[in-house]
């Protein structure tokens, strides 16, 4: 039986790309009710026609209206939480607006959830939050810290607190996949530099690592998916092998490799077959939580540039056709 099997779930940031696919997979899996969180009512209009389904209920709210959290939190079982803003050059140009939703976000879903007992909370987080270079992995960062140490607090409350920690969905809003594909009419792909590497996961694997770990989870974890890199070369000659690149350079707040475990975590990090385990560093946490999983080698790092997975051009080529 599924997790999800009977529970009123609430996904807020729901009309996205990942709160769309993972409200399929839950109606597929029996859930009670299924409440979309979100601030755009034609996102939800337009959700509300592609679904049809009377286990879904929509929910006018930004994460950073406390109150309305609670109003919405009501007898709901399970949060995810996916609402963010997560474009670099945006939060890069609005700082602040960034913290507001991102940092003071994550802290009222928390204060909610503990409130409206909540049983379970999972946080979506990113690669950008570990080593941070833009404003948006340094929010991220800061809500990954708040969410784990969330369960040091719930007192005799049920809520229980994880993230998950993934990297590029292929295809998402926003990303380069629909980017190339928009601008190959031109002839000319722009790259920001022919070394760049990233992580990359499907939006079915990132709904299911979150299934996954809802399952898993005692509370305070970070899970880590064990995913393949791709280098941004390999991505321009799998979807437009015709087109001419143009190096344009890296922009503000971008990396030339992303990483998901630095050293200094991985020192608290536990491997497991295709996942691996951020132990939280507070009293609360219990080893017995963590039976199965291989402690990790000194100055051991996951990043894009060093990992043991690729996926070549064909099979970029067939994720893009398949999106």
């Amino acid at each position: 039986m599924s997790i999800l099997q009977n529970k009123t779930v609430l996904v807020t940031g729901g009309t996205g790309s990942f709160g769309k696919k993972f409200t399929r997979k839950a109606l597929e899996l029996g859930v009670k009710k299924i409440i979309i969180f979100s601030r755009d009512e034609l996102k939800q209009y337009e959700m509300k026609q592609e679904f049809d389904d009377k286990r879904l209920r929509f929910f006018i709210g930004d994460v950073r209206d406390q109150e309305r959290l609670h109003r919405a939190f009501d007898g709901v079982d399970i949060v995810i939480h996916a609402a963010a803003m997560k474009h670099v050059d945006a939060c890069e140009y609005n700082p602040f607006e960034a913290v507001k939703t991102n940092i003071h976000g994550a802290q009222n879903v928390i204060e909610a959830a503990i409130d409206c007992g909540v049983e379970k909370v999972i946080a979506l987080s990113t690669d950008k939050a570990c080593a941070p270079v833009n404003l948006y992995g340094a929010t991220k960062l800061a809500s990954d810290k708040l969410f784990v140490a969330a369960n040091s607090y719930v007192g005799d409350k049920p809520t229980r607190f994880a993230v998950v920690r993934y990297g590029n969905v292929v295809g998402s809003r926003g990303s380069v996949v629909p980017f190339f594909k928009k601008v190959k009419e031109t002839g000319v792909l722009p790259i920001t530099d022919e070394r760049m590497t990233r992580f990359w996961i499907t939006l079915d694997q990132g709904v299911q690592f979150v299934l996954d770990n809802l399952e898993r989870m005692h509370g305070g974890e970070i899970f880590v998916p064990k995913i393949p890199s791709m280098n941004i070369m390999d991505l321009a000659k799998a979807i437009a092998p015709e087109c001419k690149t143009e190096i344009v350079g890296i922009r503000p707040g971008e990396k030339l490799h992303e990483a998901m475990i630095m050293e200094d975590d991985a020192r608290h990090t536990l491997e497991y077959d295709s996942y691996y385990v951020i132990q939280p560093e507070f009293p609360f946490w219990s080893k017995q939580f963590a039976d199965g999983g291989k402690e990790l080698p000194e100055g051991f790092e996951y990043t894009s540039d060093k990992n043991d997975e690729w996926l070549k051009v064909e099979e970029l080529k067939k994720l893009v056709e398949d999106m």
